[in-house]
């Protein structure tokens, strides 16, 4: 089989196709119709996490030093 056989089934066929490593799904080929889905569904988790961020918040700043020290980070 050819990869652009491989193609076609993804993009025409609507199938999902694994490619492994080892065994393991390294990646998947989709159709470009299936990833603009995907990329809307995830600006769209985006902007909700971005609009309760907003509401949660009480004006309280602190800086990146701060921040990263708070966390165990060192710079």
């Amino acid at each position: 089989m050819y990869i652009s056989d491989t193609i076609n089934r993804a993009a025409y066929g609507h199938e999902r196709i694994s490619i492994t490593r080892s065994g393991k799904r390294a990646a998947v080929l989709i159709r470009a119709e299936d990833l603009k889905r995907l990329e809307l569904l995830e600006d769209e988790a985006d902007l909700g996490a971005l609009q309760t961020a907003r509401a949660e918040d009480d004006g309280t700043r602190i800086s990146l030093d701060e921040m990263l020290k708070e966390n165990g980070i060192n710079r």
